[in-house]
């Protein structure tokens, strides 16, 4: 995580706080310095943090160096006798690492294709560097350099963002690439955003919290735009989310969803991800009416505007059949829809993310369950007699997992 907490008590810091003179090693005040010191803890580790960089850098480097080593392990097997479509070595000359990949190339459109997409971290990391410094060097206008930012967390080849442990692997790259710039440089702040999707798509929203907490501290701190600060307060609203603190996310993410129609309207694409996301928070708490009456009104405007393929669009037509079968008092109507709905949005999402893709997996495992539910009630219990009553004993819930939608600021 980024270091907002003493080294010594771990609480809290406020910024500026007390810092070791020669690392930069930040504390609570000079209690917590002395006794880490005294301890011995730190006295160990302060030259070499102060050769790496200091405080920040040091434990970014290490970190990402572990987070590139569980991503290389959670893909070691898959990529034998293949090379890095960047470097074309299959071991990174410079870092011994292995491949990777976590995109949908090689596994979409039908088409099986293993070969593409594998690269090493480092190797992906080096070209969004090269990349985003190119369009800083040539002065190109902000649209550009966004668009060039973003290789640092969707690939250039397929265009589908990089998911689990690959994406927490470049989150740690860009942030310790960036961490050293001014606080009010973009490219720092994004990074920071960059850093906790990484960490929640990893599934760590424990390590993600304090980054977009700290992020959020941030913004507010600069004063940066309201467009900004609401992606910010969004992404903030996930991880409450993950970690189970649901009524704390419905209120931000039904504020931010507000915010967004009032600035941007309801065909913008980031009023389509807040309905999205608030309709996800609707459903964590079972509240399916009020997330059914919210998606029949945003699907239509999500395909019109970000076609059937978006994953916001497969998200929120996933959530609104899982409504349907979730439901007390759900008809046989009801659940054939739901079914024949998760069949078309799986269909769909593994053609467009490829079925190793969590969406695409996660979708089948749904699908499957709704399928359960389904010929449950259609089989006649008794002699011949078909149940069709309201009663939901017996259900079996049907889960519908959050498709990863966080954004970046721009």
């Amino acid at each position: 995580m980024i270091l907002t907490n003493c080294a010594a008590c771990a609480v809290p810091l406020p910024h500026p706080a007390k810092q070791c003179s020669r690392c930069k090693t930040r504390y609570c005040g000079p209690a917590c310095q002395e006794q880490h010191w005294k301890a011995g803890t730190h006295d160990q580790l302060c030259r070499k943090i102060k050769k790496g960089g200091g405080a920040e850098q040091y434990h970014a480097n290490k970190k990402c160096k572990e987070a590139v080593a569980v991503a290389v392990e959670a893909c070691r097997g898959r990529h034998e006798g293949q090379k890095c479509y960047i470097c074309l070595e299959a071991v990174h000359p410079r870092t011994g690492e292995g491949l990777v990949r976590g995109c949908a190339c090689g596994d979409r459109d039908g088409v099986s294709s293993p070969e593409l997409g594998v690269a090493h971290v480092s190797c992906l990391a080096d070209q969004a560097k090269i990349l985003v410094a190119e369009a800083e060097d040539n002065n190109l206008d902000g649209k550009v350099q966004n668009e060039r930012f973003n290789r640092w967390h969707t690939c250039g080849l397929c265009e589908q963002r990089h998911h689990g442990v690959v994406s927490c692997a470049l989150g740690w790259a860009c942030w310790k690439t960036y961490l050293g710039r001014p606080e009010n440089d973009w490219r720092r702040m994004n990074a920071m955003t960059v850093l906790g999707n990484g960490l929640h798509d990893g599934n760590d929203p424990e390590g993600a919290l304090p980054v977009r907490e700290a992020t959020l501290s941030t913004y507010r701190r600069l004063g940066v735009s309201a467009e900004a600060s609401l992606i910010v307060q969004g992404n903030l609203a996930g991880t409450y989310q993950a970690l189970g603190r649901l009524e704390e996310a419905l209120r931000i993410r039904r504020d931010v969803y507000s915010a967004r129609l009032r600035l941007d309207g309801e065909e913008d694409g980031e009023t389509i991800r807040e309905a999205n996301n608030y309709a996800m928070s609707l459903m964590d708490l079972q509240r399916y009416q009020g997330g059914k009456s919210l998606l029949r009104r945003q699907i239509p405007v999500a395909r019109r505007v970000l076609g059937d393929g978006s994953e916001i669009t497969l998200s929120m037509r996933w959530m609104y059949a899982t409504a349907l079968i979730n439901t007390g008092g759900a008809t046989l109507d009801n659940l054939r829809e739901g079914v024949t709905t998760l069949e078309e949005i799986e269909g769909i999402a593994r053609r467009v993310l490829g079925s190793t893709h969590p969406t695409a997996v996660a979708l089948g495992v749904s699908l499957e369950q709704s399928r359960a539910v389904l010929a449950a009630r259609e089989t006649p219990r008794g002699v011949g007699v078909e149940d069709d009553d309201d009663d939901e004993d017996g259900w079996e819930t049907v889960s519908s997992e959050e498709a990863p939608t966080e954004a970046i600021s721009s």
